[in-house]
């Protein structure tokens, strides 16, 4: 069989990367020809048609800039999709563009898997009609998206969810406290992770709050994750605190309680096992707020929440997202409180919704069958 697999974000790349490998164990002769990175290119042993470098356009203006690139990219894609000749086309995410490509695919009798769905629950919800047309099977990583598509009449799976795979693994090989310490010149005191995103609008929004809350806890040492590709001098306008650069997840792993700006962090951090209050600032005005509450569609922002269904992390959103109240929600969490154990129970819950499936395995072996049963 060949496959065309289409990711446009680092993410991509990774989640695709080990489907990939796990297609070519149900599948030794399985060829492939996609849109993604560099490990894609390893798992494959070809070169991306187009690389996620050349695809990962953010935000409106960012996309306006770009439109040339962005189109002449999509016609590419398209052009080589209907020249390799693929029995598939997997989509990983990346839904402004995949959903033309499924489109297209569609035209040409190519039948279309979503590995990692988009958040349609949560935001432009109009997207369903496309993925309800184009898409012959819906493959979830989050448990809560099945209800969710089966309700709007859509065949999904939940295959189990790769977080829960990487961070499982990454533990295994985390620096216990003193190693960690060490390596980064950090003292004894316990470790406050500050993880105020990786774009440079939430590290102005949300480190400023953050390192205010730290100071209000001089017996912690407070720590920021640098994310990568941020130059230093830029957290140096918003905060003097120690960084680490490249060890976001070891940071969070041996903390005893994080701040962090809503994402994929809050899984990591909830998998990690430590203690946490979201923290997303945005431009900090209720009309922010308001605009905001109106077009996400889901009661939650962080995946903890979403999976379990529950608030089990504290969501300090825009201009509810104060030093007062951030710190408010800290020292609850803090040892010895109730509310670190309340916690520490609800990610025993999320891990039990996340169940033990192995993510790619599940995926590949749907895809695989479903397409020799034709």
């Amino acid at each position: 069989m060949h496959y065309f697999i289409s990711a446009g974000e680092p993410s991509g790349d990774l989640h695709a990367s080990a489907l990939i490998s796990e297609l070519r164990q149900l599948d030794p002769s399985a060829t492939f020809t996609f849109l993604g990175g560099d490990l894609m290119a390893q798992a494959s042993g070809s070169e991306p048609v187009i690389h996620y470098r050349q695809m990962a356009f953010m935000g409106f203006s960012e996309v306006l800039r770009n439109l040339r690139t962005i189109f002449g990219n999509l016609a590419k894609a398209k052009k080589a999709l209907g020249n390799s000749g693929a029995d598939a086309l997997i989509l990983v995410d990346y839904p402004s563009f995949n959903l033309k490509l499924a489109k297209y695919a569609c035209t040409l009798g190519i039948p279309v898997f979503y590995y990692i769905s988009p958040k349609v629950w949560a935001w432009k919800e109009w997207r369903v009609k496309d993925l309800k047309k184009y898409t012959t099977r819906m493959l979830s990583i989050l448990p809560f998206e099945v209800e969710y598509f089966n309700g709007k009449g859509m065949q999904v799976d939940y295959v189990g969810n790769p977080s829960l795979e990487e961070v499982d693994r990454r533990l295994s090989n985390v620096p216990d406290a003193a190693a960690f310490r060490k390596t980064h010149n950090l003292t004894d005191a316990p470790i406050l992770a500050l993880v105020p995103g990786s774009r440079r609008g939430e590290i102005r929004n949300n480190l400023p709050i953050m390192d205010a809350v730290a100071r209000r806890h001089p017996g912690m040492q407070a720590v920021i994750a640098a994310a990568p590709g941020i130059e230093t001098d830029f957290y140096r306008e918003y905060s003097n605190l120690p960084m680490v650069q490249n060890a976001t997840f070891d940071l969070m792993a041996n903390a005893c309680c994080a701040l962090v700006t809503s994402g994929t962090a809050t899984l990591e951090c909830a998998l990690c096992g430590t203690p946490q209050v979201v923290c997303y600032r945005a431009n900090g005005v209720k009309l922010s707020y308001n605009i905001m509450k109106h077009l996400i569609k889901s009661p939650f922002v962080s995946l903890p929440n979403l999976i379990t269904g529950k608030e089990i992390i504290p969501e300090m959103l825009v201009h509810l997202c104060t030093v007062d109240s951030v710190d408010a929600e800290l020292c609850r969490l803090l040892p010895g409180h109730e509310g670190r154990v309340l916690q520490l129970d609800g990610y025993k819950e999320m891990r039990h919704r996340l169940g033990t499936s192995r993510a790619a395995a599940g995926a590949a072996s749907i895809i695989y069958n479903n397409l020799y049963r034709q």
